[in-house]
């Protein structure tokens, strides 16, 4: 079934309402004969849809979508735990220590596959078990199923005291951090041993994606685009953004993907006032004659996609817009067109000069790395320069996301067109499936 049929059947990308749903079930017990057996018959006859039905996964995704709990293979394991004993090596430090807090730090969950909720501090070395202090004591008992051949233990509410006593016993001399370790914290295990911060490390590890990261990232750009199918095909005149948010969420949560940005600008074509989607959305209520457009990534667990596109509402778009529109379309082609292993990235900005040559400007990133972090290379347009020089060379197997935003100099209307992107051997492929397009609020995608 066409996904578009499908959505209207179903709670999914651009789907019916919970209670659209429940009505559709109850027209249908209505016409039973009001027994038991009758409400049993419809129920059976009812199936939901798996997510990969849903977001028409290819068979060799569908795997990754459908564990109860998601974890890569083992043999990916082993090849990032390969690749920290390298760093530690050249760092010289014997044993490492990757610290998650508040939710902050992704190094935890690469290593072992547990998020890190309030507290979570491993400690790594080659060839032993790893040691993991979690807090709180109700979160033990999921992290010691999530992170298999960890020896969890909780923390019990001593921060950085049972670490240094762990490392004591192993007999370290030099320990390597990966992740937020806060300054008290730092300065007490500086006190016994020395200490090396290994964060810019790490961050080269996750630049080039291996084959099972790219998987899931294809993933994480399905549930992405099943969201911005959602908000293009639901949005309606009344609707305030903070309804556009929770309808993008609800597209892609029952799949379970999870919420990672839906940055949103509305405006009036006819007098514009947002030149970049808004990081929070507010109770202004969409219009005839407006503008919408979004930035968008929901997630499988730690791999997003990012899909940036924008519609008009019940009017056809102004010559401005159209402009601005087809100026960002073109850049991202170019900027597409010139991706390739050994590329400087600098190029990159050079290709995107039809920007400035039809009198526009950009506010946000035209480019960035993305997959596990916000990577180089990152870089900005001619007439709103990054703010570091862009020195690396494009490698397989890099992901990016390709995103002119392209604004009027005065910074009053603006429009965003992009995806994200991975580097092939000869080129670029993109992650995604949402058409290209200046879209209609309405319009099925």
């Amino acid at each position: 079934m066409d996904r578009r049929q499908f959505g209207k059947l179903v709670v999914g990308a651009g789907a019916a309402t919970a209670s659209e749903a429940a009505d559709t079930l109850a027209q249908s017990q209505s016409t039973q004969s009001g027994n038991q057996s009758g409400t049993q018959s419809v129920m059976q006859r009812i199936k939901l849809p798996s997510a990969s039905d849903v977001l028409e996964l290819p068979p060799e995704l569908r795997p990754v979508i459908e564990q109860t709990y998601p974890r890569f293979s083992d043999g990916e394991y082993v090849r990032r735990h390969n690749a920290l004993a390298r760093v530690m090596e050249s760092a010289g430090a014997d044993h490492l220590l990757i610290v998650s807090a508040q939710n902050v730090g992704n190094a935890t969950r690469w290593v072992t596959s547990w998020p890190g909720t309030t507290q979570a501090l491993l400690i790594f070395k080659p060839g032993e078990t790893m040691s993991m202090y979690v807090e709180y004591h109700n979160h033990v008992p999921q992290a010691r199923m999530l992170a298999r051949g960890v020896d969890v233990r909780w923390g019990e509410e001593k921060g950085i005291v049972p670490v240094i006593e762990e490392l004591g016993r192993r007999g370290c001399k030099r320990v390597g951090i990966i992740g937020p370790l806060n300054g008290p914290r730092w300065k007490a295990l500086e006190a016994k041993f020395e200490v090396v911060s290994l964060d810019a490390d790490y961050i080269k590890l996750r630049i080039n994606k291996s084959d099972e990261e790219i998987a899931w990232l294809r993933v994480g750009a399905a549930l992405s685009d099943a969201g911005m199918a959602a908000l293009v095909g639901g949005t309606r005149p009344g609707m305030s953004e903070h309804d556009l948010g929770n309808m993008i969420e609800r597209a892609y949560v029952g799949l379970g993907g999870a919420h990672v940005i839906h940055f949103i600008g509305t405006t009036s074509m006819a007098a514009p006032d947002v030149c970049v989607p808004r990081q929070f959305t507010s109770r202004r209520q969409v219009q005839g004659g407006d503008f919408v457009f979004c930035e968008l990534s929901a997630a499988w667990w730690d791999y997003s996609g990012q899909v940036l596109r924008g519609f008009t509402v019940e009017a056809e778009p102004t010559q401005l817009y159209r402009d601005l529109h087809a100026t960002a379309a073109a850049a991202f082609d170019a900027i597409t067109k010139a991706i390739r292993p050994g590329v400087a990235a600098q190029d990159l900005v050079e290709a995107s000069s039809m920007i400035e040559k039809n009198g526009f400007t950009t506010n946000d990133d035209l480019v960035h790395g993305y997959g596990g972090g916000y990577f180089a290379p990152i870089l900005g347009s001619r007439s709103r320069p990054a703010g570091h020089p862009a020195t690396l060379t494009l490698q397989e197997n890099m992901c990016m996301v390709v995103q002119p935003n392209v604004i009027t100099k005065d910074e009053k209307a603006g429009v965003q067109f992009g995806e994200l992107v991975r580097v092939t051997k000869t080129g670029c492929e993109s992650l995604h499936r949402t058409p290209h397009g200046l879209f209609q609020a309405g319009q099925a995608i």
